[in-house]
């Protein structure tokens, strides 16, 4: 069924009740519709998400109130929530996500506990999906980590899904005092079959080198079943890999300078090479769902690529209603952005030009 958009950007921007009730009408259009709009490889819906403050000036009670409000009013279905327990002072581990490899406002040093804020939305809202982006798995011990991924998906009847990642900073690990870094990885493995055997079994039991328990009730269980999706993070070999094996679905960052998936080529070589291996591991290929996100996104901004081609979501909004259809082409159900800005109005005002300059022609292609 065709799938139509008649807003303007007056319609969407309007400050009437009437206004705002378009602007979600407009924006329901777009989340149902169909990857098969753009490609008869498979129909499943495409939605959108965006990325809630919990650092520096913007991550307030108030901010994160309207983020939610805004954002739900608005129907995006994910709201990502990223995850630090410390900051430290001075930190020589490469950050992934930027050419320089440093960590963007770590001198701040403040940050939001994201399990803490994803039960504070799940009050605040009663539509759109919690997800960790990423949860930082070996920060954790399991135990813990799996009662309060558990709690909150019964406290929001069902809206967890939890984005997992092993970690880059190792001062953070030290600090925490979390198993060693240099194994994170196998952490990571050991610490989500936790998970699985605490979500789903009568009487879990475990016996791993970094955790083990036996002689317990763990209830109540998550409300999702059999638990809450487990999106894998990352763009190396290693976290297509762990995503091919264990995963539900898979959330890179497509600006890893190391690991690029900034143009459409990229990203299809990468989604292919998780298919197969997904297959080779015994799982429908086609089973694992796809999120891509574009936390470089800012409004008519265009930047390009070592290659010289144009960097995915960046440049006019055809150029993004554009890549966004090229995505879709390729498989993405869920397409996340980062409109936080330096400040409250600001951010607002960005997430409502992307709802009235970029969607209504997204469900309009």
């Amino acid at each position: 069924m065709a799938i139509t958009a008649t807003l303007g950007a007056r319609d969407v921007m309007a400050a009437s009740s009437k206004g705002r009730r378009r602007i979600s009408d407009a924006f329901s259009d777009v989340m149902t519709l169909p990857v098969s709009r753009f490609t008869a490889v498979r129909s499943v819906p495409m939605d959108f998400g965006l990325s809630i403050p919990t650092r520096g000036a913007v991550a307030t009670t108030e901010t994160i109130d309207a983020f939610a409000k805004r954002g739900e009013a608005l129907g995006f279905r994910y709201f990502a929530v990223a995850d630090h327990l410390v900051i430290p002072q001075s930190i020589t581990s490469p950050y992934p996500y930027t050419n320089d490899r440093k960590m963007t406002g770590a001198a701040s040093g403040d940050c939001l506990d994201s399990l803490s804020v994803m039960a504070y939305l799940a009050a605040a809202t009663s539509t759109a999906r919690l997800l960790t982006s990423v949860m930082v798995i070996p920060h954790r011990q399991p135990v813990v980590a799996a009662k309060m991924l558990a709690t909150i998906d019964v406290l929001s009847g069902g809206r967890v899904t939890v984005g997992c990642g092993a970690g880059w900073m190792a001062e953070e690990f030290a600090a925490i005092g979390a198993p060693p870094f240099s194994e994170r990885g196998k952490v990571t493995d050991e610490y989500l079959a936790i998970f699985k055997e605490l979500w789903t079994k009568d009487a879990p039991a475990f016996e791993g080198k970094y955790a083990r328990f036996s002689n317990i009730s763990f209830l109540p269980k998550p409300v999702q079943k059999p638990y809450p999706p487990l999106w894998i993070g990352g763009e190396s070999p290693t976290s297509i890999r762990r995503a091919a094996r264990i995963g539900d679905g898979w959330y890179p960052v497509g600006s890893n300078p190391s690991h690029p998936l900034n143009t459409i080529a990229r990203y299809r070589a990468a989604v292919a090479s998780l298919r197969a291996q997904t297959e080779q591991n015994g799982r429908d290929g086609a089973s694992i769902d796809l999120a891509y996100w574009a936390n470089w996104y800012r409004e008519n901004k265009t930047t390009t690529t070592d290659n010289g081609e144009r960097h995915l979501m960046t440049g006019s909004n055809d150029a993004v209603v554009d890549d966004i259809g090229r995505l879709g082409e390729a498989g993405v159900q869920h397409c996340l952005f980062n409109f936080q800005r330096g400040t409250l109005a600001e951010s607002l005002e960005a997430m409502e030009r992307f709802a009235a300059d970029v969607l209504p022609k997204v469900a309009r292609r």
